[in-house]
């Protein structure tokens, strides 16, 4: 079993099988051949066929020794998790030997401890149970009866003992029955899985540190069957206690427990106790505090005004642990409801945030987006003009990081399109900015001080409208994100994604909204011109000017979230990209390119702004140039 390469497992299985089930071989010897027969399998996978071995086991399954009987459970508990339908047969030959155990009390004074019958071969027996979770789904069987019986005598019997190692052996029988509950689901009997749910009760508010840590996270696996839950809120209080147990371990599975037990009644309040007591929380779980927070005020939130400012308070509890994707999902959230007052609110509530000369630079990356977006929502209101929001967020330019600054350019120029008195304030940021070491910066603001002079600006205000709807996926980042710090069994996991009734009903509501507002598609937008359709008709009337839809406008404001597709550089779409075009699009003689530039004297499409008399001629947008145009500001 040690020393056994690939080679000789091949040629000496069948030898270790055959004194396995030699009836002349003593218990030694199989138990022996058992165990050397569990690490041959380890190492050579797939090396027994279940179908031919499994009459075997079960004749093993008969033997009178409990020592051979607990190396054979051992075996088969590995040859079942790599074959499992091939072994499903064995579970009355279980069964029976569980209740010999439990019922009869049927063991050797050899396998005796602390007056509880061999407790490593129950825990054996019953984790090989749990590899079959429709057991008891056919309640025709001869052994549904007996093993319900079972499992209830292992709940009613065990309780805390005097003698630590008694308690220990007693509770780890319990604990193997209640996961086992768990597996059964929604078949287990109803009284079970209450009677279980009023054990762990009781184990959670002990001062024994491990106890506490297996109650917790069992019940947040038993509160997830349907119709458990319930039973776990009525815990609620001493769940709030163990969050500020001294053991972090405790205090992350009291954390996954209040995950787990929330919902739309105690969502708020559970969400209020978990904020209050991340002011006190350690370092060390402050980040998953934070992210857990999020996603619950984010399904259950009734009203989004509270979800933003929940946000916010963990923003200025402990924004360094505020990550990415969590101001990323506010973004989202506010920009795809438009319905309502939403929109406002965030706008002036962030407004009033970022106010003070010292905030967050989370908050005022969040602020810089919003107010971007929507703050002309709030530009009538006393002391939020586009001005003073322009001044707000400039008395941070100093303190924050090129990311951030580049999102407070792009909120400069909608900001600068939206309100005449912003212009001369954003100028000269830009002017200082086109020469800046960083290229993000230093190319957006190339870029958006460019743009006025190239477009016209009709065209111009088209292009920073605000950003359309995000795309809705079936997994936000911070569900991912959730999947990626606790893997796939983590109870969190499970709950988060599941949608909430709450977030059924905002995604109906968001489809009722955007079939009211459906813009045409550009399908039933009209075919562009070939070149010399465009050229003739350049020479024969007026162009239209033509506004783009908010569904095809710029990616100048600053992208968000994982959600969002492409980057948000605004490429100026002028004469010289056209070198970068196939042969068969350059078919344009000096006069076609004169009319689509506008330089033609006396063409309608071309005209002058009349307070800057000298300023270069302005373009409008012939319908020809908005396919080419959607695909450089897409990209």
């Amino acid at each position: 079993a040690n020393i056994a390469g690939l080679e000789l497992i091949q040629a000496m299985h069948v030898e270790v099988q055959r004194v396995l089930v030699a009836p002349s071989s003593t218990e030694q010897v199989r138990k022996k051949a058992a165990l050397c027969l569990l690490r041959l399998t380890r190492t050579s996978p797939n090396l027994l066929s279940g179908r031919e071995f499994a009459p075997r086991v079960a004749n093993l399954l008969q033997d009178q020794h409990l020592g051979v009987l607990t190396s054979v459970m051992s075996l088969l508990s590995c040859l079942a998790s790599q074959q499992t339908p091939e072994y499903e047969g064995l579970i009355p030959h279980v069964v029976h030997i569980l209740s010999k155990l439990v019922m009869k009390k049927n063991c050797a004074r050899d396998y005796l401890y602390y007056r509880t019958p061999s407790p490593w071969l129950q825990i054996k027996l019953l984790k090989f149970l749990q590899l079959y979770p429709n057991a008891i789904e056919n309640n025709t069987a001869e052994y549904t009866s007996q093993l319900i019986n079972v499992v209830s005598k292992i709940m009613i019997e065990t309780d805390v003992s005097e003698s630590i190692n008694k308690s220990n052996a007693d509770h780890a029988i319990l604990f193997e029955a209640v996961n086992l509950i768990v597996v059964w689901g929604p078949t287990c009997p109803v009284e079970m899985r209450e009677g279980a749910m009023k054990i762990l009760g009781k184990f959670i508010s002990v001062r024994e540190p491990n106890i506490r840590y297996l109650g917790l996270m069992t019940m947040a696996k038993l509160a997830q069957i349907e119709g458990s839950v319930e039973g776990a809120k009525k815990h609620q209080a001493t769940v709030l206690v163990s969050l500020k147990d001294a053991d972090i371990s405790v205090r992350r599975r009291a954390l996954d427990l209040l995950f787990v037990i929330c919902d739309t009644d105690n969502a708020e309040r559970i969400v209020d106790e978990l904020v209050a007591h991340l002011v006190v929380a350690d370092a060390s779980i402050r980040e998953e505090m934070v992210l857990k927070i999020a996603i619950l005020a984010e399904k259950y939130a009734t009203d989004l005004r509270w979800y933003v400012d929940t946000i916010l308070k963990l923003i200025s509890i402990s924004g360094d642990y505020v990550s990415d994707p969590i101001w990323h999902r506010v973004v989202q959230i506010v920009t795809n409801h438009p319905q309502g007052d939403l929109q406002g609110y965030a706008a002036a509530t962030l407004f009033v945030a970022v106010s003070p000369h010292r905030a967050h630079e989370t908050t005022v990356r969040i602020a810089a987006y919003i107010l971007g977006e929507f703050g002309f929502l709030i530009a009538e209101r006393p002391g939020m003009s586009g001005e003073e929001q322009f001044r707000v967020l400039h008395q941070h330019w100093f303190t924050v990081d090129m990311q951030t600054r580049a999102i407070l350019i792009s909120t400069y120029a909608k900001l600068a399109n939206l309100y005449e008195e912003c212009r001369p304030l954003v100028a000269p940021v830009f002017a200082r900015s086109k020469n800046s070491v960083n290229v993000e910066i230093q190319q957006r603001c190339a870029e958006y001080a460019a743009m006025r002079e190239a477009f016209s600006p009709e065209a111009v205000e088209d292009l920073l409208r605000e950003m359309p709807p995000f795309e809705d996926r079936r997994r936000s980042a911070l569900e991912l994100r959730l999947l990626e710090t606790e893997g796939e069994n983590s109870a969190a996991v499970a709950k988060a994604s599941v949608p909430s009734a709450v977030e059924e009903q905002r995604a109906l509501q968001m489809m009722q909204y955007a079939q009211m507002i459906q813009p045409p598609t550009i399908e039933e937008e009209e075919e562009p011109l070939s070149p010399s359709q465009s050229a003739n008709q350049s020479t024969d009337e007026p162009e239209d000017e033509v506004a783009i839809s908010p569904s095809d406008e710029n990616g100048a404001s600053e992208e968000v979230g994982e959600e969002r597709e492409g980057n948000d550089q605004e490429e100026v779409y002028d004469q010289d990209e056209m070198s970068d075009q196939p042969a068969e699009d350059k078919k344009f003689d000096s006069e076609d390119a004169m009319h689509l530039n506008g330089a033609v004297r006396n063409d309608p499409t071309t005209f002058t702004d009349p307070e800057r008399p000298h300023s270069p001629k302005m373009v409008g947008i012939p319908k020809e140039l908005i396919p080419a145009m959607r695909k450089a500001f897409s990209n």
